[in-house]
């Protein structure tokens, strides 16, 4: 993995952060799915639409939790029923919020507009599933 320099800026819209257990900080291709780094990853992203944010997948950390922040814009979190047939719960985020999606819980997200966004977490692990319950 290429490291970068202190002295660099970092683009955190073209690379993310990798806080690793050695205490190593390092600019890296941003992973999306399961990376076995054991590196805490930071990520920002400008979206435009919900396909930006695969709205129609539902994701899940197993090994961490994950703090997700909205820095402009605004987005709707959602967190699949943890019972057959019951409520997705919603929470709704404008600029400067952030909610902390606990390990393990299904989640996706949908935009309000378009927005950019922070996810903090350990993506070991990280599993993506189809959603089968659009609307």
């Amino acid at each position: 993995m290429k490291t970068t320099p202190i002295t660099t800026p970092i683009d955190l819209f073209a690379s993310a952060l990798q806080f690793r257990p050695d205490g190593d900080v390092r600019a890296a291709e941003r992973q999306m799915a399961s990376s076995d780094s054991g590196a805490w990853q930071i990520a920002t992203f400008h979206v435009e639409t919900d396909a930006d944010v695969h709205a129609d997948h539902w994701e899940m950390h197993p090994e961490a939790e994950e703090a997700v922040c909205c820095l402009t814009g605004g987005v709707r979190l959602y967190f699949r029923a943890t019972t057959p047939g019951g409520a997705e719960d919603m929470v709704r985020l404008q600029p400067g919020t952030a909610v902390i999606v606990p390990r393990g819980r299904w989640h996706r997200l949908e935009l309000n507009a378009p927005s950019d966004l922070m996810s903090i977490t350990l993506r070991r692990g990280t599993r993506l599933e189809k959603r089968t319950d659009t609307h």
